[in-house]
């Protein structure tokens, strides 16, 4: 019999590729959104659907004890802080990581979840600021100033607590700026240098992402870890140090970055997941993918 694995969030943009990608490799994936696509629809294969209101914690912990699945890819959030009122995405993020990780943890199934490179806290900064040092590795601080990155941050302390009390292995994926085969939107922000400097001109493949969460679900480690989804490049056409001295001044202390280098380490996914990223701006910009169908027609 196939795992199975619960996907929330899975009907949205990147969740679609995360959802379509394990059950290519043979989960059993039941994606759980705010709606339900309708039972008259034709589902691919290996793959079901749920809805649930994930803030609230009686629908989602009844949801993952009657599932009982394997493993749980949380992927279901707010994405800014700046489409929603800030409480609203604050309270939404740190309810639904809450109510999902401990479901998860009850269950004993292994986690991978959505933080995001926003926990550093320069993408939202009010002032934009060099980091600490580069690359960024998962160990730099973690100073939000915005609801977002705040909220990942407190997910991130939810799912250190889980894998404590449960003794299940949580991965917090800290996605770059996600695109997608075709749609890269990275291409034309090079316009605007400093728009870019808030992650440091860093991104990544969604395919990259869907990858990264099926291995953090096969990895063989324990405990919560972050780990950063990331490409190995960045999206400029200039010197990233060029980059940086022309968006503020100077280069950090401690830089061991040049030329197209990314300013996020994958170093750590590399070693404990034995990942690393296959896509590149420079083919995937243009790629003509058929994107992932998980009901058949849309």
């Amino acid at each position: 019999m196939p795992k199975q694995v619960i996907v929330t969030g899975g009907l949205g943009r990147s969740g679609r590729w995360i959802a379509d990608h394990l059950a290519d490799e043979g989960w059993r994936v039941v994606c759980v959104d705010q709606h339900h696509p309708g039972w008259e629809i034709d589902a691919r294969d290996n793959l079901d659907f749920r809805a649930a209101d994930l803030t609230d914690r009686g629908q989602a912990l009844d949801l993952l004890a009657d599932l009982d699945p394997d493993a749980v890819v949380h992927w279901a959030a707010l994405p800014s802080p700046t489409r929603h009122a800030g409480g609203r995405v604050f309270e939404t993020n740190v309810l639904a990581a809450y109510n999902v990780l401990v479901g998860a943890g009850r269950a004993g199934a292994r986690v991978a979840w959505a933080s995001s490179e926003s926990a550093y806290g320069y993408a939202f900064a009010e002032e934009k600021r060099p980091p600490d040092r580069l690359p960024i590795r998962e160990a730099h601080a973690l100073r939000p100033e915005d609801p977002y990155g705040t909220s990942k941050v407190v997910g991130e302390e939810v799912g250190k607590m889980v894998a404590r009390r449960f003794g299940v292995p949580v991965a917090a994926v800290r996605p770059s700026w996600i695109q997608y085969p075709g749609e890269y939107e990275c291409v034309d922000a090079r316009e605007d240098l400093t728009a870019g400097a808030g992650n440091f001109w860093s991104y990544v493949d969604v395919r990259d992402v869907a990858t990264l969460v099926a291995a953090a679900l096969e990895a063989d480690f324990s405990g919560h870890e972050p780990f950063h989804a990331a490409a190995a490049d960045n999206y400029l056409t200039m010197p990233i140090e060029d980059a940086l001295r022309e968006c503020f001044g100077e280069l950090p202390d401690d830089c061991n970055v040049s030329g197209d280098d990314a300013a996020l380490s994958v170093g750590k996914a590399e070693e404990v997941l034995d990942w690393e990223p296959d896509h590149s701006w420079r083919d995937a910009a243009d790629e003509a993918v058929e994107g992932p169908e998980l009901v058949r027609g849309k």
